[in-house]
């Protein structure tokens, strides 16, 4: 059995999926998320990462700072459970326009409760 991760390793592995996707995502165009199956995949894996830590931390933190956290986690079920159905159109826009604020965010939330 997995050891119980507490809400600062959840949120940097949130920011390490971030950080691929980003990395991923550097020069890529939406036609290249519908045309090239490796990239959609690992895309779509981070995402899976992303909403399975934010599903682990803890009410008190996501009560404390809201974000779309429900959401996140929604649509990382959404990808595991009906990954025949992904909307690309969506991963672009989240690529695109979400994974930004979600990463400063979560900078702010690790630099508020967990520095210093």
């Amino acid at each position: 059995m997995k050891k119980h991760l507490g809400n600062e390793a959840r949120l940097r592995h949130i920011l390490e999926a971030i950080d691929y996707i980003q990395e991923f995502s550097t020069g890529k165009t939406k036609k290249d998320l519908y045309e090239e199956p490796i990239y959609r995949f690992a895309i779509e894996r981070q995402l899976e990462i992303i909403g399975e830590a934010a599903n682990a931390l803890s009410e008190d933190l996501t009560t404390k700072y809201p974000a779309d956290w429900r959401k996140i986690v929604a649509f990382r079920n959404f990808i595991v459970h009906e990954y025949f159905g992904v909307d690309l159109e969506l991963v672009w826009d989240i690529i695109a326009n979400k994974i930004q604020p979600l990463q400063q965010t979560v900078l702010f939330i690790l630099d508020s409760e967990f520095t210093g």
